[in-house]
């Protein structure tokens, strides 16, 4: 039996995906292995959304080289695509597979070395000779067999929170990031095909559910939803029995209509929380960045959603020492993340991505400034994932207990809103939304709490 050893690096998707690229090995007769361990077979789902992204990719590359000298290493994802399109070598890479063929991963590495091939030569053929193309379909045409239809439960399991990947590409095109060119086709999963792998999810153990997708608040019936919102999804989703809460991944506040506000404030079980993607804070850089909103409209989305959903937490992404951001600009944005009270922030150094608009402009902002202001907006961000815990002491909240605490006998997890909350708990508990009375909010802007009995209809 053939082996094969998987790491996901990056996004959301890239880890739906990576599941959907493990399940189509195994029902063709690899022994799954974990990364650390000798596999005959290295897949690598890349990310390229920053320069560090690239640079793990490769060297994720050589540990697997190193690991098994002998191994075929494949390289799919972001990066992958994006070495394809600029003809860029990767040392060690035995193959590499463009994002549109990613869930073909399994017959691509059979195709290029057919004595790995584990089934009857007939089995072979027909996966070999899949040329389906489409990114969401639940089984081939033509009576071929796509790997994902010989599954006959999603690839979470095991899991209690589970990614759902609804929607592919996106068509934004901002000047620093090059996912709209190695994720360039739009699509959107038909609900019904949605509702069918979350009900599967949902007999598997499965008790949250992240709705996610490249640019998911661009999923609609123009890009092949059958007629179905995204709003739609989450509603459904949330309505299938066995599931306790459904969370949505990023997404930019012009893709957060008013319908979408009321159905998170009025469904128990749709999770208050948002990671609305903001990227700065100063409407000049905005502008350069090409984001389809102002900061003014940002903030005014914020409050209604603070208005709807008083419990509800934001969190974001922001950039800083994007070309021509001068002291003014980050101030801007200084000033809008301490307005904006965050409940969490990734703050990212700006790096030039190929064939982005930016990767042309003058990156002016020296790394020993973008590091200065990375740790002052940083510490701006870390006070106020502070205050938005400590404001919660004292509330029973839902927690879904998924992994081991900060000590022994002591379980974690996450609220709805995204706070991450230590208690102590039997391992029987794992997997359940506990009902847990937050008492102490730690310096990691975490929470620890005590188990309760009744958990109150309020608490999502």
């Amino acid at each position: 039996m053939p082996s094969v050893a998987i790491q996901n690096l990056g996004c959301k998707v890239n880890q739906y995906e990576s599941e959907r690229i493990a399940d189509s090995f195994e029902s063709l007769g690899f022994e799954l292995r974990d990364f650390r361990e000798p596999a005959d077979v290295y897949v690598i789902n890349s990310c390229s959304v920053t320069a560090d992204a690239d640079k793990k990719s490769r060297q994720t590359v050589s540990r697997a080289c190193r690991q098994n000298p002998e191994a075929k290493v494949v390289l799919t994802g972001c990066f992958a695509q994006l070495a394809l399109d600029t003809h860029e070598a990767v040392p060690g890479a035995a193959l590499l597979v463009p994002n549109d063929e990613k869930m073909r991963t399994a017959s691509h590495v059979l195709a290029a070395f057919p004595e790995l091939l584990p089934y009857s030569s007939s089995l072979g053929s027909s996966v070999l000779n899949y040329e389906g193309g489409a990114m969401f379909p639940e089984s081939a045409p033509g009576g071929l067999i796509d790997p994902r239809s010989l599954l006959p439960k999603p690839a979470a399991l095991h899991r209690t929170r589970a990614t759902l990947k609804v929607q592919d590409g996106c068509e934004y095109f901002c000047s620093f990031c090059s996912i709209a060119y190695t994720r360039n086709k739009m699509a959107s999963r038909p609900l019904a095909d949605v509702l069918n792998e979350a009900r599967r999810m949902a007999d598997s153990g499965v008790r949250e559910i992240v709705v996610t997708g490249v640019c998911v608040g661009a999923y609609g019936p123009e890009t092949g939803s059958g007629g179905a919102r995204l709003v739609d999804v989450l509603t459904q989703v949330a309505d299938i029995e066995g599931i306790e809460r459904v969370r949505l991944s990023s997404v930019q506040p012009v893709e957060v209509p008013d319908e979408m506000i009321d159905a998170i404030a009025a469904h128990p079980c749709i999770a208050p929380h948002l990671h609305l993607s903001a990227q700065s804070g100063d409407d000049t850089t905005l502008r350069a960045m090409n984001r389809p909103y102002t900061s003014g409209y940002f903030a005014e989305k914020a409050a209604r959603l603070r208005e709807a959903i008083p419990n509800i937490g934001l969190t974001t992404d922001l950039i800083v020492g994007f070309p021509g951001e001068t002291e003014e600009h980050f101030e801007n944005t200084l000033a809008f993340a301490r307005s904006m009270r965050f409940a969490r922030t990734h703050v990212f150094r700006y790096s030039p991505r190929q064939r982005t608009a930016a990767a042309d402009l003058i990156d002016d902002v020296p790394p020993a400034e973008k590091e200065r202001r990375h740790r002052l907006l940083t510490a701006v961000c870390t006070e106020a994932q502070n205050a938005f815990v400590a404001a919660q002491i004292g509330q029973v909240v839902g927690v879904l207990a998924e992994s081991r605490g900060k000590a022994e006998g002591w379980l974690a997890g996450y609220t709805g809103n995204y706070t991450r909350v230590h208690f102590p708990s039997s391992q029987a508990l794992r997997g359940r939304i506990v009902p847990v009375l937050l008492t102490e909010a730690t310096p990691e802007g975490e929470a620890i709490g005590t188990p309760v009995t009744d958990l109150p209809d309020s608490s999502k």
